[in-house]
C-alpha cells in the first residue's frame, strides 16, 4: 500500500511539473504579450508550423516553448468568448431592464384605467338610486374630452397654443387613460417581440399604440420617424411649409401630406397638420402632431378632386433615452379618415384600427428596429447590396405601384375611354418615358410613355396570406411570360418589340434568389428569374431568360388587419441600384366580416369564391380557421404597366385589357385547385386529379412501409380513422410522394416534406423528382431505381438537396419505397422519407 501511495505522489509531482512546463503558470512581458497579440488579431488559431515559425521570427519568444504558445492561445481565445458573451448579457440585460421598465408603466396605466372605470361605475349606480336628484354639475363624470377650441392659427403665439395642447393630449395618449387601449390582436409581448401593441377601443376615429425599446439615440429616432415617406409605404409627399422656433429648443411645422390611396375605388386622403418637437424637463424627446382647420395647403386645382381631406388627432412619438444606450420610445397615431367618402364595402378598412396599426404604428417601429439592426452589422444581405440601396428599391417597387393604382393627374396620367362599365382601367401616361438613369444613351428612343391596366374586385372566402403565397410560388397558373418578355424587353435598347413578333418558348419554372428581407420576414425582396429559350433557328441556343425584382409582403396568416402584396418590375440580370422600374403586381386588403345581410357595392361577377387555404393545418386550428374564413372577405387590386410606341397605343391597349382579363380568370381558375385545409374526416387535402384521397393515400404510404420494412412508420396504435393522416402529417422526417411518369412530379408531402421544399401543396405538383436534387443524388436515385423497383425499397446515402427557394438542405439518409394500392396491389407512387434533414 505504501508503494501505491509513493507512486500516486511521484505521479501527481510529476503532473504538476508537466503542466508547468506546458506553460501553464508562464508570466510573459509586456513586449512578449503585445507580440502574441499582433499575431492573434491576424489568426486567433494558430497552426503548429505558424507557432514554430512565430518564435523563430521574434527573439523575444525565443525562451517560451512551443507548447506554452499554444496554452496563451488557448486562453486568449477562452477570454475573448467569456468577453464576448459577457457583452452578449449585458446587453440582454439592458434590454430586459428596459422592457420591465415599459411592462411597469403600462401596469401602471392599466391600474389608472381601472381606478378611473371604477369610479364611473360609482357614479352611474348614484344617478341610478337617484333618479330625482337635480343634476349639478358638480357632479358630472370625471372622465371628459377636451374640445380643441379654435385659436389663431395664423400667427406664432396661437400656433404655440395650439402645440402645447397638441403635447398635453398626445401624452394622455401615449403613457394616460385618454383612450381606451387593448392588446392588438396576435401581437402578443414577449422576450422576442418588436414591441407592445395596442388599438383603441370605442373611441372617435381609430387609433393604435406601440411601445419598444430601440437601440438608437432619442434624436436619430425622431429625424428618421419624421421623415416619413421615407418609411410610411403609403405617404405620396410631405411638405413643410412653415417652420420657427419654439421654447425648450423645440420647433413647430406646418406641413402638407398626400397619402395614396390603396385600392382604384377609393380617393386620396390628404392632411394639414402642425407638427411639434420638444424636449421634456426629464429629458425625453416628443415629436407630436395634429390636424388645423381651414383648408390649409392643398393641392393644385386640377389634382384636388382626387384627394379627400383627412384628420389627424393628436397623435405622435414619445422617446426617451435608455442606460447604457437605446431608447425607450411610445408611438400613437390617431385618425379619422372619412371613411364616408367611400363606398360602404370599404368602410371596414377606414375604420378599423388594426389597419392602421398595421399600416402606421407597427410599421415605425419595425423600421427603426431595422435600421439598428443594419447599424450594429446584424443583418447580412445577398448579392453584395448594401441595406440603404436594398430599401431604396423596396420603397421604389411600392411607390412606383401606388402610382399606377392612383394614377393622379399631376403626374400626367390620363384615363383612356372610360365610360364606367368597365371592369378593367386603362390610363395612359406619356410624361413618363423609360430610360435607364445610368446610362441616358441607352435610354428608349419609342415616344409614347406607359400604359397601365388596373381592376379591383372583392373576394369571398381567402385569406390574404395564402393567396398572396401562391401568387408568388405559382406564377406559371397566371402570368404570361411572354406579357413579361414584352415588359423586360423595354430595358434593352433597340430590343423593343410587341408580343409575339420574337417566338420564344418558356419552361414555366422560375428561380427565387432571396435578396433581402426584414427582421420578422414579413417583407422579403427578391429576384426572379423565368427560364427561357428563343425559338428561331438563328439563335435557338441563346438565353431569353426574364429577370424581375419582386416584393412579397403580409404573408403572415396571423397579422390582424395586414394587407398582402406581390409587386414586381422587370430588370436586366446586372441592374444598377439606380436600375429605372417599371412595377406591376397584386395588392389583397382584408375587410372586416360583416353581417350576412349587409350589400356589397361591387358588381357580382367581379366576386370570386376561393377557398381559405393552401396548406394542410394542424387539426386542433381547422374549426376556427374554417369558421373565421367562412365569412371571410378582402379586396384584390391588380394594376399591370406597359411602356409603349405612340403607334402602338391602341395595340398594346388591346393587348393590357385582354392580359388582365386573363389574370382574372386565372384566379377564378385557383378557386378550382385549392381547398379548404384540414385534418377532419369531412375535411381532407385534395392531391392531384387521379389521385385518392389524403386519407386513402396516407394509408397505402403507411402499410406499404410496413409490408416492405417491416417496421411501423406511423406507430401501430394509429391504424384507425383519420390518425394515420395525421401522424404521418406531423411526422418528424420530410416525406413526399411522386408519381410513376417520365417526369416523376410530388403529389404528395407532409408538414415537414412542405418545410423542406418550401413550398405548399398546390405548387409542390409542378416541381419534378430530378430538380431537387443536385448530380449525386440523381446518381445514386438512378443508381438505385433497378433495386426500388425489383424489392419495393431502396436505401440512398446522404447527401444535398434544392428548395424551391434556392436554398440547400443536407439529409442523413433517404428511405424510398413503393407505395402499393390496397385495392388491386399496384403501385400507384414512390413515397421518399429524408431523415434528419436541414438547410445547410
Amino acid at each position: 500500500m505504501a508503494m501505491v501511495a509513493q507512486h500516486r505522489e511521484s505521479s501527481s509531482g510529476s503532473s504538476i511539473n508537466k503542466h508547468l512546463d506546458n506553460g501553464k503558470y508562464v508570466r510573459y512581458t509586456a513586449e512578449q504579450v503585445e507580440a502574441l497579440e499582433r499575431v492573434y488579431a491576424e489568426c486567433p488559431k494558430p497552426s503548429s508550423m505558424r507557432r514554430q515559425q512565430l518564435i523563430r521570427e521574434c527573439p523575444i519568444l525565443s525562451n517560451i516553448e512551443p507548447k506554452q504558445i499554444k496554452v496563451w492561445f488557448q486562453n486568449r481565445r477562452c477570454r475573448e468568448k467569456q468577453r464576448k458573451e459577457a457583452s452578449r448579457l449585458q446587453t440582454v440585460n439592458r434590454k430586459l431592464t428596459a422592457m420591465n421598465k415599459l411592462l411597469m408603466e403600462e401596469n401602471d396605466r392599466l391600474q389608472k384605467q381601472v381606478s378611473q372605470l371604477v369610479c364611473e361605475n360609482g357614479f352611474m349606480r348614484q344617478q341610478l338610486h337617484t333618479p330625482a336628484a337635480t343634476t349639478d354639475a358638480s357632479c358630472d363624470s370625471v372622465v371628459t374630452t377636451p374640445q380643441h377650441s379654435l385659436r389663431d392659427a395664423n400667427n406664432p403665439a396661437g400656433l404655440l397654443s395650439i402645440a402645447e395642447e397638441t403635447l398635453a393630449e398626445f401624452l394622455s395618449k401615449a403613457t394616460g387613460t385618454a383612450v381606451d387601449w387593448v392588446q392588438m390582436p396576435g401581437m402578443k409581448p414577449g422576450p422576442d417581440s418588436v414591441g407592445i401593441f395596442a388599438i383603441s377601443q370605442s373611441c372617435s376615429g381609430v387609433a393604435a399604440r406601440a411601445c419598444g425599446l430601440v437601440s438608437l439615440e432619442p434624436t436619430k429616432i425622431a429625424e428618421i420617424l419624421k421623415d416619413r415617406p421615407s418609411w410610411f409605404r403609403d405617404c405620396r409627399s410631405l411638405e413643410v411649409f412653415t417652420m420657427f422656433p419654439a421654447g425648450n429648443g423645440g420647433t413647430i411645422e406646418l406641413i402638407y401630406t398626400q397619402t395614396y390611396a390603396p385600392t382604384t375605388l377609393a380617393p386620396a386622403r390628404d392632411f394639414w397638420t402642425l407638427r411639434y418637437t420638444t424636449n421634456l424637463d426629464n429629458g425625453s424627446l416628443v415629436v407630436c402632431e395634429r390636424s388645423l382647420s381651414g383648408s390649409g395647403a392643398a393641392a393644385n386645382s386640377a389634382a384636388a378632386a382626387q384627394f379627400v381631406r383627412a384628420e389627424m388627432l393628436p397623435s405622435g412619438y414619445l422617446i426617451r433615452p435608455c442606460e447604457g444606450g437605446g431608447s425607450i420610445i411610445h408611438i400613437v397615431d390617431h385618425l379619422n379618415l372619412e371613411a364616408w367618402s367611400v363606398p360602404e364595402v370599404l368602410r371596414p378598412v377606414y375604420e378599423s384600427s388594426k389597419v392602421v396599426a398595421q399600416k402606421l404604428t407597427i410599421a415605425a417601429l419595425r423600421y427603426i428596429r431595422q435600421i439598428a439592426q443594419e447599424t450594429s452589422g446584424e443583418v447580412v444581405y445577398s448579392l453584395g447590396r448594401q441595406p440603404a440601396v436594398l430599401r431604396t428599391f423596396s420603397q421604389r417597387l411600392i411607390r412606383g405601384f401606388n402610382d399606377a393604382v392612383n394614377g393622379f393627374n399631376d403626374d400626367g396620367w390620363t384615363i383612356l375611354n372610360f365610360d364606367g362599365a368597365e371592369d378593367v382601367t386603362i390610363a395612359v401616361n406619356s410624361a413618363k418615358n423609360i430610360n435607364t438613369a445610368s446610362n441616358p444613351a441607352n435610354s428608349l428612343a419609342f415616344l409614347g410613355g406607359v400604359l397601365c391596366a388596373k381592376a379591383s374586385m372583392l373576394l369571398q372566402n381567402v385569406p390574404p396570406a395564402v393567396l398572396v403565397r401562391f401568387l408568388r410560388e405559382h406564377r406559371s397558373e397566371w402570368a404570361d411570360f411572354n406579357v413579361d418578355g414584352y415588359s423586360a424587353s423595354a430595358l434593352k435598347a433597340g430590343s423593343y418589340a410587341y408580343p409575339g413578333m420574337r417566338p420564344t418558348r418558356f419552361t414555366g419554372s422560375q428561380i427565387i434568389m432571396p435578396l433581402g428581407h426584414t427582421i420578422e420576414h414579413e417583407e422579403l425582396l427578391e429576384v426572379v428569374r423565368l427560364e427561357g429559350h428563343s425559338l428561331a433557328q438563328e439563335d435557338a441556343f441563346t438565353s431569353r431568360d426574364i429577370h424581375l425584382l419582386q416584393i412579397c409582403s403580409g404573408v403572415d396568416d396571423n397579422a390582424a388587419g395586414a394587407c398582402s402584396e406581390l409587386v414586381f418590375a422587370p430588370i436586366d440580370e446586372m441592374f444598377p441600384d439606380d436600375a429605372q422600374l417599371l412595377p406591376s403586381g397584386f395588392r389583397i386588403i382584408p375587410l372586416e366580416t360583416k353581417t350576412p345581410d349587409s350589400k356589397d357595392a361591387l358588381s357580382s361577377h367581379r366576386t370570386l369564391d376561393l377557398t381559405s387555404s393552401l396548406e394542410v393545418g394542424s387539426a386542433t386550428n381547422l374549426g376556427g380557421d374554417l369558421a373565421s374564413c367562412q365569412n371571410a372577405r378582402s379586396l384584390l387590386t391588380i394594376a399591370f404597366q406597359f411602356p409603349f410606341e405612340s403607334s402602338l397605343q391602341d395595340n398594346v391597349a388591346t393587348m393590357a385589357r385582354q392580359y388582365i382579363r386573363s389574370v382574372i380568370s386565372s384566379v377564378q381558375r385557383v378557386a378550382l385547385a385549392i381547398s379548404p385545409s384540414g385534418l377532419s374526416s369531412g375535411v381532407g387535402p385534395k392531391l392531384s386529379q387521379g389521385s385518392p384521397e389524403a386519407l386513402t393515400l396516407a394509408n397505402w404510404i403507411s402499410q406499404s412501409y410496413s409490408y416492405f420494412m417491416g417496421s411501423d412508420l406511423v406507430g401501430s396504435d394509429s391504424l384507425g380513422g383519420d390518425a394515420v393522416l395525421k401522424n404521418l402529417w406531423q411526422h418528424q422526417d420530410a416525406i413526399l410522394c411522386c408519381s410513376l411518369k417520365s417526369m416523376p412530379v410530388f403529389i404528395f408531402a407532409n408538414q415537414a416534406g412542405l418545410d423542406m421544399l418550401e413550398t405548399t401543396l398546390v405548387a409542390l405538383q409542378d416541381i419534378t423528382l430530378d430538380k431537387i436534387f443536385d448530380d449525386p443524388g440523381r446518381k445514386a436515385l438512378c443508381g438505385d431505381f433497378a433495386k426500388l423497383m425489383q424489392q419495393g425499397f431502396a436505401y440512398l446515402p446522404a447527401g444535398i438537396c434544392m428548395s424551391t427557394m434556392g436554398r440547400h438542405v443536407s439529409f442523413e439518409q433517404i428511405v424510398a419505397w413503393k407505395v402499393l394500392a390496397s385495392d388491386d396491389n399496384s403501385v400507384h407512387c414512390l413515397a421518399f422519407s429524408f431523415i434528419n434533414w436541414s438547410f445547410v
